[in-house]
């Protein structure tokens, strides 16, 4: 839920008196009356609600104290909007032109609920006269940690352990890693957060992975990559290399005559697993041809002989 700050909506700071918001809350009332303000009435209409629980909320010394201990994504997890109203002076609506019709229509205060729980009826003009289930417990802080993995723990899966400080004690949790897992992905375990306020249900734990670097295969999205060089003569004429693959297989590449230094070949279906998991991607070999710093004196004549014969 984003935060809604109360003062900010209002336009009031911190330490505005009572007076001061009510006051401010009345002007603000009337300019933005959902049957009275010009422009876009649903803007009008928005703006309106929120100026009215941030009223609700700062003219209650009780809740405005709940409110500036804890702030506003807190507050309205733990107070759902009945409550927020519960108690309010709906005069201070209704002196600015706000009929009932107006006031159901926005805060659904004079209508029945349907299906599961009761609604709160709203006396006009006073307090609730009556109010069904009071909001759940307030849910405990989730918590996150990272998780180092290999390519290989990626490509294939695994179950790791990750241990929780936890009632004094440390808690081992199992997190299970599925194959096509990348780095910067969150494992939600259900339940391992901190424990609620009052009762309340624990958070949930969520594990980031974090990538380990491979000696051999380098990684971009779901393709990998591996390099092998070779001789300029060998680029020249051809050869063959042997590649490696992250299921331990060995593969045996032909390069073709006149193969140019960082030409990639394909190995299709030899990454990693993509995230629906029917596919998987690529693996990529960059050829590397590699030019010699020194000649010997017959390597240097050989060469001077094909610059004569033009190449």
């Amino acid at each position: 839920m984003a935060e809604l700050d109360y003062y900010q909506v209002l336009g009031v700071g911190r330490e505005a008196s009572p007076e001061e918001i009510k006051k401010t809350y009345r002007k603000l009332a009337l300019k933005y009356h959902p049957d009275k303000a010009k422009g876009d009435k649903k803007l009008a209409e928005e703006k309106f609600k929120q100026i009215s629980e941030a009223y609700a909320v700062l003219s209650n010394p009780e809740k405005r104290k709940e409110y500036d201990q804890f702030g506003s994504q807190v507050f309205r997890q733990k107070f759902s909007q009945e409550d927020i109203f519960k108690g309010f002076d709906f005069s201070d609506m209704f002196d600015v032109g706000l009929n009932e019709g107006i006031f159901s229509r926005l805060f659904g205060g004079s209508r029945g609920g349907r299906g599961g729980g009761r609604t709160r009826i709203y006396r006009y003009g006073g307090g609730p006269e009556g109010y069904g289930a009071q909001a759940p417990p307030m849910k405990g802080e989730d918590l996150q940690v990272e998780m180092p993995i290999t390519l290989h723990e990626m490509a294939f899966g695994t179950e790791k352990v990750v241990a929780m400080p936890h009632n004094g004690q440390v808690e081992k949790i199992s997190v299970k890693i599925p194959p096509g897992a990348l780095p910067g992905k969150r494992l939600r375990v259900s339940g391992k957060g901190r424990p609620g306020p009052m009762g309340g249900p624990p958070g949930d734990l969520y594990v980031r992975l974090k990538e380990l670097e491979h000696p051999v295969f380098k990684r971009e999205g779901s393709d990998l990559y591996v390099d092998r060089r070779i001789k300029f003569t060998e680029a020249i004429l051809g050869t063959k290399v042997t590649v490696p693959t992250l299921d331990g297989k060995t593969m045996s590449l032909k390069v073709p005559p006149g193969t140019q230094s960082h030409t990639k070949m394909r190995l299709k279906n030899y990454g990693l697993p993509q995230a629906h998991g029917k596919t998987r991607g690529d693996q990529f070999v960059r050829i590397i041809v590699e030019t010699p710093a020194t000649l010997n004196k017959k390597q240097k004549a050989l060469l001077e002989e094909l610059v004569k014969e033009g190449l």
